[in-house]
């Protein structure tokens, strides 16, 4: 006998929830969960997260893009906060955790106002109104004079890219900024528009600490040359996809040899015949061999003695980074090259770096297309965590070089856009007005956390904020060193008008997207017994 209504339509097993309290009040409380989860580590003071995922990896961070990632959020309300999050990470590359925090603070206001009594459509048609209204309102925040930006000053840079770095690494950011600023700028091509983040490459040596990083005009690869000879000048270079060896016939042969002569004579022929090519890539006037694959034991036998380097690239995209700084052609098969294909690179040098050999390439006099951060720090987990704050400031970086507007940092705007939305609320009629004073509420979150997660009373900060705005003090922030309010422009904190417009659109997206949900419907998952609960006994004979 089926089961009746909802039930006899579906196939067993599969599950079904509908109705406020089973459907949108869940969702809206999987999406708190996992915004109370990236919120304490919004901001400069911002805690960090152990995150172990599936692999047995440990991460160390309070970026909120790689602890969402980490985090294998299996509820689908939570998932759409963690694709707002990851759109903001790949838009900018910055501001992932104030779109997660922001839609969860959302969320959790629109909860109180269906227990007031207001319809979800209601909610979403306010909090529509108001995002509309917030980013009127942010456009009317911006810094004057600050939509024109020569992308290649270097202080302009780091003051726009200061608050990005700070967020991951708080006291370290006078360090870190100028030197992503510096390799930001040389690989800036004439047009900033086209500023491409892959060409600021980053690599991690343990040892030492920050302040012994540098900055490589050209490419550090890890990894030392095969052969003896470790240094070269302007040398011309030659880069083979397929690996440097003694190729076998495409078509299986057998050779019949009749005695030792023609033993002896076949091994010869090989001989000669690699020996033939290296000299030929010698004669062509390369010094420098970069193979994508293994290099033989003769070849490199060959290649000492016509007083080639060696060094081998087993990554694709390193061998094609690698072409792009040298500019060479990389060649399929072992054949002379010709010399078009050969590249050029200023000095190529193997160093010893903290116990690690890495082979620098410099090339600073044609087009710089690469630069290289070189980080050092004590443990892996640091150098990760350094990695991700370089890459949020190269980001930045690109994000700048299209629109370069900036509004006060440090809770100074979000405190402003809640003071002008409350106001606007009042002069709405109908139950909007309540979802936009929410919306408006909302954005106490930032002062209060970033307060919180620096030790600070919230409440007297987030008074004494409002009472400065009440006053026409916009640019009024928080100092969280000392703890008390300051002008932003003294303390130089600015945010980018792209970050903020994007993270606050995206969790207004995503917030409408979960309260518009009234019914859950989840099928059966597929497949037969799971692997990782395979019956006991069972795959006892597979020795």
């Amino acid at each position: 006998m089926a089961g009746y209504g909802i039930n006899s339509m579906l196939k067993e097993g599969h599950k079904h929830f509908s109705g406020l309290d089973e459907a949108v009040l869940k969702n809206i409380d999987a999406c708190k969960q996992l915004s109370t989860i990236t919120r304490t580590s919004l901001g400069p003071n911002g805690m960090n997260k152990m995150v172990i995922n599936h692999l047995d990896k440990l991460f160390v961070t309070n970026d909120a893009a790689t602890i969402v990632s980490e985090l294998e959020v299996q509820h689908p309300a939570a998932k759409l906060l963690v694709l707002a999050g990851k759109a903001q990470q790949e838009e900018i590359g910055d501001g992932a955790n104030l779109t997660i925090s922001f839609a969860g603070e959302l969320l959790q206001n629109a909860e109180e106002l269906i227990r007031m009594g207001l319809h979800p459509s209601e909610i979403i048609s306010g909090y529509t109104k108001a995002i509309d209204k917030t980013i009127e309102i942010l456009e009317s925040l911006i810094e004057k004079g600050s939509e024109t930006m020569d992308v290649r000053n270097k202080e302009e840079v780091v003051s726009r890219m200061k608050a990005a770095v700070a967020s991951k690494q708080f006291g370290q950011e006078n360090i870190l900024c100028p030197l992503i600023a510096d390799a930001c700028i040389q690989v800036c091509p004439k047009n900033p528009m086209n500023f491409n983040v892959d060409n600021v490459r980053i690599a991690k040596l343990q040892g030492g600490g920050l302040r012994n990083s540098t900055i490589v005009q050209g490419m550090v690869l890890k990894g030392d040359a095969s052969g003896s000879i470790k240094r070269v000048e302007k040398a011309k270079i030659a880069v083979f996809v397929g690996g440097v060896d003694t190729s076998a016939t495409e078509t299986k042969g057998t050779v019949l040899i009749h005695s030792a002569e023609q033993l002896e004579n076949y091994a010869k022929t090989e001989e000669a015949k690699v020996e033939e090519l290296i000299k030929s890539v010698a004669d062509s006037g390369a010094k420098v061999i970069v193979s994508g694959a293994a290099v033989g034991e003769m070849a490199l036998h060959f290649c000492e003695r016509y007083k080639l380097m060696v060094l081998k690239i087993s990554s694709k995209f390193e061998l094609r980074r690698f072409c792009r700084t040298t500019g060479c052609i990389a060649l399929l098969k072992l054949s002379p090259p010709s010399p078009d294909d050969l590249g050029y690179a200023d000095s190529i040098s193997v160093e010893e770096i903290g116990g690690a050999r890495v082979t620098v390439v410099k090339n600073e006099e044609g087009g710089n297309s690469v630069a290289t951060v070189l980080l050092r720090g004590s443990t892996d987990s640091i150098l990760d965590d350094l990695e991700r704050a370089v890459d949020d400031g190269v980001n930045t970086y690109k994000a700048m070089c299209r629109d370069s507007r900036i509004v006060p940092g440090a809770a100074a705007t979000e405190i402003e856009l809640a003071k002008q939305l409350k106001e606007f609320s009042f002069k709405e009629i109908g139950l909007d007005q309540y979802a936009i004073k929410k919306f408006a509420e909302s954005f106490e979150m930032v002062p209060k956390t970033l307060a919180e997660n620096a030790g600070l009373n919230s409440m007297e900060i987030i008074s004494s904020l409002y009472a400065e705005h009440a006053a026409g003090n916009s640019k009024v922030g928080i100092d969280l060193e000392e703890g008390v309010c300051k002008d932003v422009t003294s303390l130089d904190i600015w945010d980018l008008h792209v970050t903020k417009f994007f993270a606050l659109k995206y969790a207004a997206d995503a917030v409408c997207t979960v309260l518009r949900v009234d019914q859950i419907i989840m099928a059966k998952q597929a497949g037969g017994p799971r692997r990782d609960q395979a019956p006991a006994g069972a795959g006892m004979d597979e020795d």
